[in-house]
């Protein structure tokens, strides 16, 4: 006889809850996109550096812009008490960094009456409102303590040519007179993400903290400055040069590129500066050319730690955890070695002989530790579940702080205990909040693809699952493709606000994602669609024989920027889907590499630029396929991405109203290659579950716009 237990049975069998626990199992709710969105959002903790305070910000959420909040927050590292907000303004502060005395905090912020942001230096022993330290029209960001404390250094975007903030507001004031309104080019590139490039570039600048001092922008006047090409590495929001100071406090040391008109035909590529602090002409600190990141000083001073990636004809590079010797500079060598995974984030320990770093790999996020003279990297914990995604170590008391988190518990600030191989809560802010929802932590496997590649996938479950029930299947692809589906929440795709309609979420890291070695995300060079295609097809077959509470008969799929992509390549080459999703996806490779912000990474990746023939560009372009199109299709894009710009999306829906498919074309004028508005965003969920639900369950589709919240 076989016995099938409810869901309810099963969970009280299997843990041993008791009747008022199970109550209070049964009573979480599901998740909605308010209770997501209005969740505290915790940012990174810098530890003092005696060990003793935790900072961090706290974002508190808003559906109205000028309603949200984000202030500075300040913990004991030790535990034990409650955690005090330090700032309580209108404007949020951003790149809190600590004196070395562990008694101020210098921070960036646009408070009232500031035209742009300022730096602003907080007493936190003393008490006591912050007070303003710079005063540019150009603003100021990334603040950095000279290692005596008496000076700041920090960066401003600035004109060309201006030495001083009267020039900069004179070439300002020059540009805001003009009668006519045009931007004028003569390199690529012209536009990043969501801007028009302009004429101004980064520069640094120092800051002396005593009475009546003036700020020195120690790079204007240089050689390195007014090369044509001169610029700092490129970030989603910013341009930085992302200084540091020498541990002597008489140089800087930072990244930059000459090469920035090169950007159309090769790589750009950038090296280690070193400048006097007084000011001078700055030289190369080492040959090398590559990228840089994360520059880290040893505490003696001798070693110049940071990550590094090479450039060449390949299309991706695992950066390496690298040092160089100061301060002779030079070339440099290898820290973790033998080591075939990325060291997202790293620090030393006081006495210099341990590196802690961290590691993702398979969804999870680990850490390891390595010897800082070099050495192969060992495992030190592995979370169950989710993972660690900020590490910060006191410089002198060597206290390992991080913030942990996972697909069902929002990150919180945490003490990391290597020795007994757990962290200690230091915030508590979402943990009820997270504890009453329904959702489940997901459930991996990995598989052998038809290629003999090992696939890794994870599987989220809807709430109020019952394995002995049928589900539908949204297959969520991941952009990128040098990326991967983390256990870990996120806004823009959230696993299981996708799922809340009752869908099981398949995920999977095809051919191209990081987390699995150099050579797994270079292996997508030359096979941009139809080889990852083919996977997550495998994934969607090995999930079928895995789970039988999926539905084979009622799948969909989607994604965004790479995932929009590969969703096209399936409206393409398949039909074994009830609908798609695709936002931000090109769907024409010949026109995305003309268009988009960044085109010389694509033509490495799919063999020449367009005209020197390799079929690649029209045989994976899913546009070639457009008399084969059948499946309905869901469209999103914003009108500000430059990323992925409105016209490949044009073009899709000019062939899905072609030839008859039914589709709907989403186009939200204020956002750029993410949806981050919350209401935005709110309506953009409501759109896709909508849509499920129509091909999925047969409900209905609202009139245009009409999707319910």
């Amino acid at each position: 006889m076989t016995i099938k237990l409810t869901l309810a049975a099963a969970l009280a069998a299997a843990t041993c809850l008791t009747a008022p626990q199970m109550a209070a199992a049964q009573a979480k709710t599901p998740i909605t996109h308010a209770a997501l969105w209005m969740m505290k959002r915790v940012g990174t903790p810098i530890v003092s550096p005696d060990g003793k305070w935790v900072v961090y910000s706290l974002t508190e959420p808003s559906y109205e812009a000028d309603k949200a909040v984000s202030d500075l927050w300040i913990v004991p590292a030790a535990g034990g008490a409650a955690a005090r907000r330090l700032t309580n303004t209108k404007g949020a502060e951003s790149d809190p960094v600590w004196s070395p005395d562990s008694r101020q905090l210098a921070f960036s912020a646009k408070r009232e009456g500031d035209e742009a942001a300022q730096i602003y230096v907080l007493d936190v022993a003393g008490g006591g409102e912050a007070r303003r330290v710079s005063e540019l029209s150009t603003g100021a960001t990334h603040p950095q303590w000279r290692p005596d404390g008496q000076a700041i250094l920090y960066e401003s975007s600035v004109f060309p040519g201006a030495g001083d903030d009267a020039a900069n507001k004179k070439a300002a004031a020059y540009k805001k007179a003009l009668k006519y309104n045009l931007r004028a080019y003569d390199h690529f590139p012209i536009r990043y993400w969501n801007e028009w490039l302009d004429d101004r570039q980064p520069t640094l600048i120092v800051q002396g903290l005593e009475p009546g001092a003036k700020p020195k922008d120690i790079l204007a006047s240089t050689k390195l400055a007014a090369t044509p090409g001169f610029g700092g590495v490129e970030g989603e929001t910013s341009v930085s040069l992302s200084p540091v100071w020498s541990p002597d406090g008489k140089e800087v040391v930072f990244v930059a590129t000459t090469a920035r008109w090169t950007a159309a035909y090769s790589h750009v590529g950038y090296q280690l500066y070193r400048t006097p602090a007084a000011g001078g002409e700055p030289t190369a600190a080492s040959p090398v050319v590559g990228d840089y990141d994360q520059l880290t000083f040893s505490p003696d001073g001798k070693q110049l730690y940071f990550n590094y990636a090479p450039q060449d004809g390949e299309i991706y590079h695992l950066p390496r955890l690298s040092r160089m010797a100061w301060p002779g500079g030079g070339a440099h060598s290898l820290v973790a070695r033998d080591f075939d995974r990325e060291p997202a984030k790293f620090a030393l320990s006081p006495d210099g002989k341990t590196v802690w770093i961290l590691v993702p790999e398979a969804g999870m996020e680990n850490l390891y530790k390595a010897a800082a003279s070099g050495g192969k990297p060992e495992l030190v914990i592995a979370p169950r579940t989710g993972g660690y995604t900020n590490l910060a170590v006191a410089e002198k008391a060597g206290t390992l702080i991080g913030t942990w988190g996972s697909a069902v518990n929002p990150a919180e600030v945490v003490r990391i205990e290597p020795g007994a191989k757990r962290h200690v809560n230091l915030t508590e802010i979402n943990t009820a909040a997270a504890a009453g929802i329904d959702w489940s932590t997901p459930q991996h496997f990995t598989f052998t693809s038809s290629r003999g590649r090992p696939l890794h996938s994870m599987v989220v479950t809807p709430p109020g699952f019952d394995p002995a029930k049928k589900y539908p299947l949204f297959v969520l692809i991941h952009g990128g493709p040098a990326s991967t589906k983390a256990d870990q929440i996120g806004l823009r795709w959230n696993y299981h606000l996708l799922a809340a309609g009752g869908y099981v979420v398949l995920m999977t890291d095809y051919t191209g994602s990081t987390g699995y070695g150099e050579k797994f995300a270079q292996s997508i060079k030359l096979d941009p669609l139809k080889g990852p295609g083919q996977e997550i097809g495998e994934a969607v077959d090995e999930a079928l024989k895995r789970y039988p509470f999926i539905d084979a008969s009622r799948m969909c799929a989607g994604g965004a920027s790479y995932g929009g992509h590969l969703t096209n390549w399936l409206e393409a080459t398949t039909t074994r889907y009830r609908c798609l999703v695709s936002h931000a996806g090109e769907v024409d490779l010949t026109t995305q590499w003309g268009e988009s912000d960044g085109i010389y990474g694509r033509e490495l990746t799919n063999g020449g630029p367009p005209w020197e023939g390799n079929p690649i560009w029209k045989d994976q372009s899913p546009i070639t396929y457009g008399a084969q199109w059948k499946t309905p299709m869901l469209l999103s894009i914003g009108e500000r991405d430059y990323r992925v710009p409105l016209g490949n999306t044009l073009e899709n829906w000019a062939v899905l109203q072609h030839q008859k498919v039914p589709s709907r074309l989403l186009v939200w004028p204020d956002a750029w290659h993410w949806i981050t508005k919350p209401e935005d965003s709110r309506k953009f969920y409501s759109e896709v579950d909508a849509w499920l639900g129509h091909y999925l369950y047969d409900r209905p589709l609202p009139p245009v716009g009409k999707a319910g919240n």
